[in-house]
């Protein structure tokens, strides 16, 4: 190799290489490709997060909804206060459990179906209580628990008489012998139907029906 070539080598190197504007094509598609891959792994992030969320709100609905039913299983008149009762706003009901019987609440609160509970008592005067202490809840209580969010209204309905009819209409029946007047006990009904509505951004679509059938009640 001749002095001259040796001398020309690096020149040659430099004219074989990139230029700058074939470095900035470069970058430009490989940013383009980050950025592709970036919202392909974004979306498939949200995606993760909103079917994580829904299936939150199912489980928290199946939950809801199966506890609902247990109480209602689980009614047991006492004879002492009223087994089922419903004002417009709150569903009051007595159940059995394995230490006494337990006062429940339902009720709908800022959008919440909320659930109460008492203390299960074994004597007559406790239930009263409870009973007395169900009509003055506040919301912030021991024992209440936000069950559902994004109710926006709730109805319920008793079977009586092979048709549904409100639950505030009266089911009071008088006892055989019992004189007239006199405070008639409660003829709890055979079926209750609830219907909730949700709220549109409540993630839940329309209304939910649920009907629960009541077991036949001993006399006390």
């Amino acid at each position: 190799m001749t002095p001259r070539s040796v001398a020309d080598a690096p020149r040659r190197a430099l004219a074989a290489g990139f230029t700058l504007v074939e470095l900035l094509v470069a970058l430009l598609i490989l940013a383009v490709i980050a950025g592709m891959a970036w919202q392909g792994v974004d979306a498939m992030l949200r995606s993760r997060d909103v079917a994580a969320a829904q299936l939150d709100r199912q489980l928290r609905l199946q939950t809801t909804v199966a506890q609902w039913e247990a109480d209602l299983e689980a009614l047991q008149d006492s004879g002492v206060v009223p087994a089922l009762q419903f004002d417009g706003a709150s569903l009051r009901m007595t159940r059995r459990t394995d230490t006494g019987l337990q006062l429940v609440v339902w009720a709908l609160r800022g959008g919440s179906w909320m659930r109460w509970s008492a203390v299960p008592a074994t004597r007559a005067l406790a239930l009263q209580e409870a009973w007395l202490q169900s009509q003055q809840l506040l919301g912030n209580e021991v024992g209440q628990l936000r069950t559902l969010q994004g109710v926006e209204g709730w109805q319920l309905y008793f079977w009586r008489g092979n048709s549904w009819s409100n639950a505030q209409s009266s089911g009071d029946q008088a006892e055989p012998g019992q004189a007239p007047g006199a405070s008639q006990r409660q003829e709890l009904p055979a079926a209750v139907r609830v219907v909730l509505s949700f709220a549109p951004d409540s993630g839940y679509a329309g209304t939910l029906t649920r009907d629960v059938l009541l077991a036949p009640q001993a006399t006390p």
